[in-house]
């Protein structure tokens, strides 16, 4: 691939390039600072968390913040000096808020730090290559600082089979990559070979634009017999980004949403690639980076090599600031730069420019006039959007079209906004829309991870409280086979003493009846008036006080039973076998229910129902055995009859269901519903020769509720449902939850009118 078969990308722009103010000079050293203000966020990611303290003297190459996770990047010490403070300091971003950081007063020594240089890089396996490279703290240096160990040590989908090294350097102004590859093309090229070994793409490319012909002919004399193809691209903003790039060299577009890795191309800037051979030969962290110094308010525009955390201020004035001809002070380019607040902020890695213009040279735009849909900003968008869609679908908030015409495609270049005649700040709506569209994700991020762990926490009680059934169900078998055994023993005559023990006899059922309708009574009182504590109203009030008159003749006639209890007869022999079998027929019953209401249940689940319907048929033949011998009265051949029939017609009605459900054919079915048939035929004759008498049918007349009232009643349980869920709502606001308060008596109060009249 030559120049004559490079790509091109759609749109793009020709603003004035004002590059020779400061790449006429060479790449300058300033003094060192007095004191650095280091950072801990210098990168895309965690911050790094602070590995010193204050008071502590530090070399230069230091470490001095760990990184705190897997997207981090330690920081090193600029220079030798003492610890002064650990906490918020100025920082640059466009908000003006402070951030931590390290502040560390120079010693004026400079001393370096033990550094672990090495000869060959091919020695190193790639870990320790990888290694190297993301203890020396390094982020991408073209602007997004994304951390670069993490950059290469990703897993995507399919190998890299292209290395691009990005020299285009598109914006206005910046000269920092091009003065770079002019002094140092021979530590960028070895830079570039260590990124081949470490990744084994099949081609490597260098793409720099044609208005910088010393930085070609450097580079392309460091080259050598190097097999790297290097491509001198037509001059077009904004050709350096990253996906406008790789379509240039290579005529691949990354697809929507997704990464250059997902083509398999790997970008690195110029300036990364000076930094991996510094890191890996010379085992120099990243402490310094070549900056712009530019624009018009400055005497002298350069590029310098400046540590990182020297105060921008200290930069500024070594290129002679003019305060009074100072109107912006921008970090970046004119185009995606953004204003510093203050001249008090410290240079850091991602620092490219810093432009000083002039009133003049950047004047401030004119007010925005109405879209006229011109459609210049979509002819010059590089990603190939429609800038005016965008626009109006931001200022309705309408995110679902802001993703559906692929909002985060754009690169926020400023190209619509440059060429829009309505100056219309075009990539400003778009950094708000895209700001309110994460937050609304990470919202809804959050309230889906309550959502589970609301569910999670269901299931464990649910889990708990099946745990607590069981062993209830255990400690009342052990208590009741300890009672029946207890029984037992007292029942066994004494030799000294043959005379017949009498045992105190329990509760009788209806004394057990009425302790449990008085238990009821008092959970009901209790349920009602703790209603009425949270929402006084008359209905409330009138249940709590017949549910306490309910309550107490409940109580009275549990006192009045208990009072005539009279001395209970003696124990017929075998009353405690039968009762411990009542106990366990009652138990494998409740353990038999568990079991069906599982659904679906394994096989261990299946065997053990069997087994537990096995033992419960067995002691419900004993109980039936028992029962004549306790002195009950032997049933009659007609009732025995009647029971069997009503037997039979279960199972042939359980047996039509199954069938049924199953699917069988309309014969087989056909013969179930005869059997049915003559079974309830049979019943029917069980029931005329029992003689049992006809069951009394009685009519209850029930008053039907008028349409009127049943209104009223529905509008009232609205009023209560909406008033609680906005007393739950901690979000709720105070005169929505009056609001609904007034519904609710309202509501009351027509159902009372309604109720008297």
């Amino acid at each position: 691939m030559n120049a004559a078969t490079l790509g091109d990308i759609h749109g793009g722009i020709h603003p004035p390039e004002r590059k020779t103010l400061s790449n006429r000079t060479p790449i300058q050293h300033p003094p060192l600072p007095r004191q650095l203000i280091v950072p801990l966020s210098q990168h895309l990611g965690g911050a790094a968390e602070p590995c010193v303290g204050v008071g502590d003297r530090v070399l230069k190459g230091q470490k001095i913040a760990e990184a705190t996770g897997y997207v981090s990047a330690p920081v090193h010490a600029p220079t030798s000096g003492i610890v002064s403070f650990i906490g918020p300091q100025p920082y640059p971003h466009v908000s003006g808020m402070l951030a931590d950081a390290i502040v560390i007063e120079s010693d004026g020594e400079d001393a370096w730090a033990p550094l672990r240089p090495i000869a060959d890089f091919r020695l190193l396996e790639a870990d320790d290559l990888l290694e190297r490279i993301r203890e020396a703290g390094i982020a991408g240096l073209g602007g997004a600082g994304f951390p670069t160990a993490v950059k290469l040590s990703g897993a995507p989908a399919q190998p890299i089979r292209t290395l691009i090294i990005n020299g285009a350097e598109c914006e206005p102004y910046i000269t920092a990559d091009d003065l770079l590859m002019r002094e140092k093309a021979q530590a960028l090229v070895i830079g570039i070979d260590i990124l081949a070994h470490l990744i084994r793409p099949e081609q490597v490319l260098i793409g720099i634009e044609d208005n910088k012909p010393e930085a070609v002919a450097a580079v392309r004399e460091a080259l050598g017999e190097r097999a790297y193809g290097l491509r001198v691209m037509p001059t077009k903003y904004p050709s350096g980004g990253e996906k406008q790039l790789i379509q240039i060299l290579t005529g691949a577009e990354v697809p929507s949403g997704g990464l250059p890795a997902d083509i398999g191309v790997l970008c690195q800037n110029v300036g990364t690639c000076v930094a991996i051979h510094d890191a890996v030969l010379l085992g120099r962290p990243l402490i310094s980076r070549i900056t712009t110094l530019t624009g018009e308010a400055l005497a002298r525009p350069m590029n310098v090599e400046a540590l990182i955390g020297t105060p921008v201020a200290d930069l500024l004035t070594l290129a002679g600031l003019d305060h009074h001809k100072l109107n912006r002070l921008i970090m970046g380019g004119p185009m995606m730069g953004f204003t510093l607040p203050s001249l008090e902020v410290p240079l850091v890695k991602t620092t490219n420019c810093l432009l000083a213009a002039t009133l003049a040279e950047l004047p401030p735009p004119p007010a925005a006039l109405p879209c006229i849909r011109c459609g210049e900003c979509a002819e010059a968008c590089p990603a190939s959007l429609l800038p005016q869609q965008l626009h109006f679908f931001a200022l309705g908030q309408e995110h679902d079209q802001l993703k559906a015409y692929n909002l985060f495609d754009c690169i926020e270049c400023g190209a619509c906004a440059y060429v829009c005649p309505s100056s219309i700040p075009l990539v400003q709506y778009y950094r708000a829309a895209k700001s309110e569209i994460r937050a609304l994700e990470q919202k809804q991020q959050k309230a889906e991870h309550s959502r589970q762990r609301f569910e999670w926490r269901q299931e464990r009680l649910r889990r708990a409280e099946e745990q607590k059934e069981a062993d209830r169900n255990a400690r009342a078998e052990r208590a009741a086979r300890a009672k029946a055994a207890q029984a037992e023993t007292r029942s066994v005559p004494s030799q000294d003493d043959p005379a017949p023990q009498v045992q105190k006899a329990g509760l009788t059922e209806q004394q057990k009846k009425l302790k449990i309708e008085a238990s009821m009574a008092q959970v009901a009182l209790k349920k009602a008036e703790k209603q009425l504590t949270a929402h006084a109203t008359a209905e409330l009030e009138q249940q709590v006080a017949t549910l306490r008159e309910v309550a107490a003749k409940a109580q009275a006639a549990l006192e009045q039973a208990t009072a005539a209890e009279i001395s209970p007869a003696p124990a017929q022999p075998g009353d405690d076998a039968q009762k411990k079998a009542k106990i366990e027929a009652a138990m494998l019953r409740a353990q038999v229910r568990k079991l069906e209401k599982l659904d679906p249940r394994d096989a261990n689940q299946d065997a053990e129902m069997a087994r537990l319907q096995a033992q419960l048929t067995a002691v419900e033949a004993t109980l039936a055995e028992a029962a004549p011998a306790a002195g009950k009265p032997a049933a009659t051949p007609g009732t025995e009859a009647l029971k069997k029939a009503k037997i039979e017609l279960a199972m042939k009605r359980a047996e039509l269901k199954k069938a049924e459900k199953a699917g069988a054919d309309e014969a087989q079915l056909a013969d179930l519903r005869a059997a049915l048939s003559a079974a309830e035929q049979a019943l029917h004759d069980a029931e005329d020769s029992c003689g049992k008498p006809v069951p009394e049918r009685i009519r209850t007349e029930k008053r039907p509720v008028d349409e009127h009232t049943r209104a009223l009643k529905t509008e009232l349980a609205f009023a209560r449902a909406d008033l609680r869920k906005l007393e739950r709502d901690a979000e709720s606001e105070a005169q929505a939850i009056d609001s609904a308060r007034a519904r609710l008596e309202e509501a009351e109060r027509k159902l009372q009118e309604h109720t008297h009249s």
